[in-house]
């Protein structure tokens, strides 16, 4: 039987689609958007995939919405080990919670967040001189670390079938920085972890020239057309090319030389749509995901009334085999798999398969 401790953050990943590029800090202020719980759908889908596997599990959670709720729903029975302290969920209730799985001998920790939530549970076990694997179903705004499945079915599958592990990078950033602009990356932790294809890489930051790429996309722009311009400085050199400084960590709406939109929210996107809308997104180096990694923003209500395109320096694309999806929406999910056209420069496309 496997023994398995699950976690939830159930505050994790509300400011994305509200435009705050995380939540840190400013659950109030997501809330005041409008913003709603992301993490417990996300959990309970990774406990549907871990139970649809039929292996023998033995299920340890935290109580109320930090794991109980969610492994109830999924059909589980699970053992309380213990509950959060205040009416407000916290970093202290997430390293408790490892605390009492490491004291109860589990087999893994799977636990629910984004980045801020790998480091509290990477921290622990390093401040407890333990080794037990880790294991993250994505549901933050920023996942750079290599400790997620690639999407939260995926996390379950790979918690059920598991039998190597590895060594991977739990990385965080500032998010104060993130908002204005700045992405410094910071090595937190070095983390024990299921050897699996279904778990993502690093994001690599950086990587080649885009100015032709997005001097060729500024001459294509079509009268009329709106265009919902994504982060990253891919996207970034297209907006500059069209003449303005576009936020660099958010998404601009742009239409016939006017900025429509600067930073903003999934209301504010859906409340600028044309006839003909747009959205050009560049995928995360060394991951490959397009939508459902920091451009939360581009919400399935989004994205449906768009176009996609994609685009990528050369090098960037060489270094990824696929692009990924995860928009929180599977029927989106699977009209976006497939093989879709990368614009490379100012004519050349690439060929790339989206899985």
């Amino acid at each position: 039987m496997r023994r398995i401790g699950f976690v939830v953050n159930p505050i994790a990943g509300m400011g994305g689609r509200v435009g705050l590029k995380g939540t840190d800090g400013k659950v109030a202020e997501a809330r005041e958007r409008g913003a709603e719980p992301r993490a417990p759908g996300r959990a309970t889908e990774a406990l549907d995939a871990l139970a649809a596997q039929g292996e023998d599990v033995d299920l340890l959670v935290y109580g109320g919405d930090m794991g109980a709720a969610e492994a109830r729903t999924a059909g589980f029975d699970p053992t309380i080990v213990g509950e959060p302290t205040g009416e407000e969920t916290s970093a202290e209730d997430t390293r408790a919670a490892v605390e009492a799985f490491v004291d109860r001998g589990v087999d893994l920790i799977l636990f629910v967040g984004g980045d801020g939530t790998a480091v509290d549970v990477a921290e622990t076990l390093t401040e407890l001189d333990n080794e037990t694997a880790m294991l993250g179903v994505p549901a933050g705004v920023k996942v750079y670390s290599s400790v997620f499945g690639v999407s939260p079915s995926a996390a379950g599958r790979i918690a059920a079938t598991f039998d190597e592990v590895e060594t991977a990078e739990v990385n965080d950033i500032d998010e104060d920085e993130y908002r204005e602009g700045e992405v410094h990356t910071e090595l937190r932790a070095l983390a024990t972890v299921p050897v699996a294809t279904e778990r993502q890489a690093s994001k690599q930051l950086g990587g080649g020239t885009v100015e032709t790429l997005a001097q060729g996309f500024a001459e294509d722009a079509r009268p009329g057309v709106t265009y919902l311009l994504g982060p990253g400085s891919t996207v970034g050199a297209i907006k500059s090319a069209l003449g303005f400084d576009g936020s660099p960590l958010g998404v601009d709406v742009w239409r016939d030389g006017e900025v429509l939109v600067r930073d903003g929210a999934e209301s504010d996107l859906l409340g600028s749509l044309g006839e003909e809308n747009v959205i050009v997104v560049s995928p995360i180096g060394g991951q490959g995901f397009v939508f459902g990694r920091g451009n939360q923003q581009f919400s399935p209500a989004v994205i449906r009334e768009c176009e996609v395109v994609v685009v990528a320096s050369r090098r960037k694309l060489d270094g990824l085999s696929t692009l990924r999806v995860d928009t929180g929406d599977h029927a989106l999910d699977e009209e976006l798999r497939g093989w879709m056209r990368v614009r490379i420069g100012r004519y050349e496309t690439r060929m790339v398969k989206v899985v």
